[in-house]
């Protein structure tokens, strides 16, 4: 009787050893999925600066932000088009853009633009994101132009 009552403890724990494994795979794969499907949603923020120093790999996609440059925009021929330049007061990089552009897109304004670098250095630009008030710049944007001493950035945002 006591065999049997120990064959029966082992089968339990055995089957409670199986049941967390399955578990514990259950999880990493749920991990694993969630993690690569993030890892192609994230996009790496650059400024002009760093895009300059560092180039990043081709056909990587990235944020590009900045301060677009004064006296830079330029509608193309196509009527679609139109090419500027990004700046952090530092370095411009020069981007092209197919689309329509956020209202508030202009000279001087804070701009993040979402697209890749080309092997000419210029970047296309699949989204254009501008500010959406006076006081509005995206943060990581702001920071960084702060830290460059761009007097943009340098305005107290209390």
């Amino acid at each position: 009787m006591s065999r049997l009552a120990g064959n029966r403890a082992w089968r339990r724990k055995r089957r409670r050893l199986v049941l967390a494994l399955l578990a514990l795979a259950g999880l990493g794969t749920a991990a694993f999925l969630i993690f690569n499907a993030m890892g192609d949603a994230l996009l790496y923020f650059r400024l002009p600066s760093d895009v300059v120093a560092d180039r990043p790999p081709a056909g990587e996609r990235f944020r590009l932000g900045g301060l677009v440059a004064q006296g830079s925009v330029e509608r193309l021929d196509d009527g679609k088009s139109v090419r500027f330049a990004i700046t952090d007061g530092e370095t411009r990089v020069p981007v092209i853009f197919t689309g329509i552009l956020p209202d508030l897109f202009r000279e001087g304004q804070g701009v993040i633009a979402e697209g890749r670098l080309g092997v000419d250095g210029v970047f296309a630009a699949d989204t254009v994101l501008a500010k959406h008030d006076e006081t509005y710049m995206p943060r990581e944007v702001y920071e960084k132009l702060r830290a460059r001493g761009h007097p943009e950035g340098a305005e107290d945002r209390s």
